[in-house]
């Protein structure tokens, strides 16, 4: 059972390596043009990912607060 596991994994790396040499290939032979507009995808995609971790990351900071200044109001009614 362990080889076929192995077998597998071996396929499943080639196919990987098939898969990035097939995609330099095709990215060396597209045109000026084409590589340019592939980089402007690119670059928006990784904009689009940035602008979300960010907007992510602004509600987790406001909802931490929200519930930081709960507990303390919580908290401060109990003591009083």
């Amino acid at each position: 059972m362990a080889t076929r596991n192995n077998n597998g994994k071996g396929i499943l790396a080639l196919l990987g390596i098939g898969a990035g040499v097939f995609a330099w290939w095709k990215y060396k032979n597209l045109s000026p043009e084409e590589k340019a507009r592939l980089k402007g995808k690119i670059d928006e995609t990784g904009s689009k990912i940035k602008d979300t971790y960010a907007e992510v990351e602004d509600t987790i900071s406001e909802k931490y607060e929200q519930v930081k200044n709960t507990i303390k109001k919580e908290i401060n009614e109990a003591q009083s």
